[in-house]
């Protein structure tokens, strides 16, 4: 079992809220690109992938890997692999956040944040 460590409040929320969205678009990115991984996203679907991507760096920010993310490119519209790679990055920081900040903590299982800004 590693370490845990705080984090906020704020943070574990846009985690909880933004985490089923990005999973599922990462999935359906990945069945996208498997049938032809050369093809270029359209501008919307930039739109849409960085709409969430920024919820999730707001999640990351001042975490270790926080400086491996960047959003997609909106003007050289990336090919499918190359934004699965990306999404894959920020697959890996959110499971690094949740071992970090979630577990059995106080006697059940939760995010670990600071009692006093719990009661807020």
């Amino acid at each position: 079992m590693s370490a845990l460590y705080y984090t906020t409040k704020a943070k574990a929320n846009i985690y909880d809220a933004v985490v089923g969205v990005f999973d599922e678009l990462f999935k359906e990115l990945k069945d996208l690109g498997k049938k032809k991984p050369e093809t270029t996203l359209s501008a919307a679907k930039v739109k849409i992938i960085n709409r969430v991507l920024e919820d999730v760096m707001d999640c990351l920010e001042n975490e270790a890997n926080f400086k491996y993310l960047e959003l997609l490119d909106d003007e050289t519209l990336p090919q499918y692999s190359d934004a699965i790679l990306i999404l894959a990055q920020f697959d890996g920081a959110l499971k690094t956040f949740r071992e970090r900040h979630f577990g059995y903590y106080g006697g059940e299982h939760q995010w670990v944040i600071r009692k006093k800004e719990k009661e807020e």
